[in-house]
């Protein structure tokens, strides 16, 4: 699985456990240089700025910028990783920011996520990519977690041949928001379903990509 947030590094030399498997990130996250911007997902940014705030989780938080968005602007948020070590990150991100109050940390895999019960009124996950079209099952289990009028967010890289440093496996776990939609449970209505253009830099050279995004809403 991956977390973006914002410009993405270069991992050319990424083994599929490490890139797929909680110890490849534990150890990417063990060091003391930043992996992310730090900054929140546009995404994210675009449509939780015109929701009220509320309770939210977001799943493979990574170093914590959406959290430290969402908790900057009311929001009461839960922050779930499969990495120990990048919830470590995204305390110590909350902490700096003022915001560490407001925010709660969960380590859990979201191949194997299960709220027990529990529901936000926002429930987001952004640059998951399990592999073998996995993230239909992810996002089956993260809309359990969703309150009735509350809103699921999952936004991923979109198939595009601008990632030629993918071997086939990583490559393969790209999806388009359209796959997602048929995970929905009935009683949820789609607000958006569609791809995104938006530029993002990778070894200082600038690409055009996409962002798959599916919006979805649980009906009250």
């Amino acid at each position: 699985m991956s977390h973006d947030h914002g410009t993405q590094p270069s991992h050319d030399t990424d083994t599929d456990t490490d890139f797929f498997e909680p110890a490849g990130w534990e150890d990417r996250y063990a060091g003391d240089a930043t992996i992310w911007s730090g900054d929140a997902n546009p995404q994210l940014v675009a449509e939780a700025a015109r929701l009220s705030p509320g309770t939210a989780l977001d799943v493979g938080c990574g170093e914590g910028g959406d959290v430290v968005w969402l908790a900057r602007r009311g929001w009461r948020v839960t922050g779930a990783d499969f990495a120990a070590n990048g919830l470590a990150r995204a305390a110590a991100h909350a902490e700096r920011a003022g915001v560490a109050e407001a925010c709660d940390w969960w380590q859990v895999d979201a191949r194997s996520f299960d709220a027990g019960g529990r529901t936000w009124d926002l429930v987001t996950t952004h640059f998951l990519h399990p592999p073998e079209a996995g993230m239909v099952d992810v996002a089956a289990r993260l809309a359990t977690a969703v309150a009735p009028g509350g809103h699921l967010l999952v936004v991923g890289h979109a198939p595009s041949p601008v990632f030629t440093q993918l071997d086939e496996r990583r490559a393969n776990a790209m999806w388009h928001a359209a796959d997602l939609v048929g995970s929905l449970p009935e009683d949820f209505e789609v607000v958006v379903a569609e791809e995104r253009p938006r530029t993002a830099v990778r070894d200082g050279v600038t690409h055009e990509i996409e962002d798959a995004t599916l919006l979805a809403r649980r009906r009250a």
